[in-house]
């Protein structure tokens, strides 16, 4: 969507609330397509003297593997975003402020930048999950796997057999 805001940064003190969905089912997160949903966003842009202020609400349901154990993890997130709107901007490396020279914003790309910032850099189906076994490949949460929990250095093998 793209939102013109010529009139709000000439006008000022005014409001104007949106609410749309976008696709984001083409969007590639750690190697999978994760988005399952439309990405519903409900905000509003208001008006101030030289600025305009941005809110915006998102949710979207998402579906990945777990970090671990490649379990699948279903999750519904909902996110907030607000941005400080400027038609330009002296301080060029100043993240506080958006600057949108044509006056006109890409409100998708913006709030696909903010919801990909936002996810968690890990996925994890539970804060404790246990992940798999190296040797056998078992879900370790689904209870131990019978694989022999002591495992010798395979350099040190000889030793064992001094031993014996």
């Amino acid at each position: 969507m793209i939102l013109n805001l010529r009139k709000i940064f000439a006008e000022g003190q005014e409001t104007y609330p949106f609410e749309y969905e976008f696709d984001l089912s083409q969007t590639q997160v750690g190697g999978f397509y994760p988005f399952v949903s439309p990405v519903k966003v409900k905000g509003a842009v208001s008006g101030k003297e030289g600025f305009a202020r941005l809110k915006i609400r998102s949710s979207f349901d998402f579906s990945i593997p777990c970090d671990r154990c490649a379990a699948q993890i279903d999750r519904h997130y909902e996110y907030e975003f607000s941005h400080i709107l400027v038609p330009s901007s002296e301080n060029k490396g100043d993240d506080r402020y958006i600057e949108v020279r044509d006056q006109q914003l890409n409100v998708d790309e913006l709030v696909r930048e903010d919801i990909l910032l936002e996810l968690p850099t890990r996925f994890l189906c539970r804060e404790d999950c246990k992940g798999v076994c190296p040797e056998c490949g078992k879900n370790l949460n689904d209870g131990p796997c019978g694989c022999s929990a002591q495992k010798i250095d395979p350099r040190l093998e000889v030793l064992k057999n001094l031993l014996h």
